[in-house]
């Protein structure tokens, strides 16, 4: 056991870490927004198989906010993938709300590193654009289209063009384009790195009001252990060799209801305990205390 959480635990925070599980850790794994079972994958290099995904059982509830941190190289994108249905796994299952998920749908909605707005769009265009391609009437996909931009604080910006947004706006944007085919599953991949400091908080405060306001069941894979500390729910670490969830645990930081500022969480005893056992995790210390 790790002792900063183990005393985060007994205080009555959060339940303690443990290593990955056979099981998925759950309060009712047949209701789990995402179940994965036994998950492998191997590639081919030359004549020579490359396990790249290992044994991955994980389930999360509907409303789940999971931040999955790792090394680069320990398979976090290709297992982001996988739950995509852009990649088959080369063993195990994927379920999404119950059901065998083995290629993209909509209820699967994934936000990845860069915006790729349609320049020639305007963003409220760019919002619609997926739903129009899905046969949405007109009028629900404007409906849709100012709903989701209001949710992301980009109602202002809906008949501009993407060149005209800063870094941040076109990742909201990106994110209203998701949000608005109403998946039941965001999947997020390092969707803030490419930011500057300042516009990566503001873009985290609106992720975690969003999450609040819709509690969509999101994965977000991140290199950044404070934005995990801040913004997860839950948090898995993943280490190569193969790829493989080595911790899966509560956040203790996690106090939906406590409105304690970033600054505030930082600067407290516990984050600075978490943050350097996540590091030592990550490093591939698995005694880390």
């Amino acid at each position: 056991m790790c002792a900063p959480i183990e005393a985060a635990s007994a205080a009555g925070l959060a339940e303690p870490v443990r290593p990955a599980l056979s099981a998925p850790p759950s309060r009712a794994a047949d209701t789990a927004g995402i179940r994965l079972t036994d998950i492998s994958l191997t590639y081919r290099q030359g004549s020579s198989p490359v396990q790249v995904l290992q044994g991955i059982n994980l389930a999360l509830e509907p409303d789940e906010f999971a931040c999955v941190l790792g090394p680069s190289g320990c398979g976090k994108s290709s297992l982001m993938n996988i739950m995509a249905g852009y990649l088959k796994p080369t063993g195990g299952s994927v379920r999404i709300n119950g059901s065998l998920h083995t290629k993209p749908n909509p209820q699967v909605g994934v936000v990845f590193q860069h915006a790729n707005l349609f320049p020639w769009l305007s963003i409220a265009g760019n919002v619609a654009f997926g739903l129009r391609m899905a046969g949405v009437p007109r009028k629900e996909r404007k409906r849709r289209a100012a709903e989701y931009l209001a949710l992301v604080g980009l109602e202002h910006a809906a008949e501009l063009l993407p060149n005209q947004l800063s870094g941040g706006m076109k990742q909201r944007a990106a994110l209203a384009r998701t949000l608005a085919a109403e998946p039941s599953i965001v999947l997020m991949d390092e969707p803030f790195s490419a930011l500057d400091a300042l516009t990566r908080e503001s873009m985290q405060l609106h992720l975690r009001s969003i999450w609040q306001r819709t509690r969509k069941c999101i994965f977000f894979i991140t290199h950044d252990v404070d934005e995990a500390l801040l913004l997860g729910r839950r948090i898995l670490v993943m280490q190569p060799g193969p790829g493989r969830i080595v911790q899966n645990f509560a956040n203790p930081l996690f106090r939906e209801q406590s409105g304690a500022s970033f600054d505030e969480l930082r600067a407290g005893k516990e984050f600075a305990a978490l943050r350097r056992q996540l590091i030592a995790l990550i490093a591939g210390d698995n005694t880390a205390k």
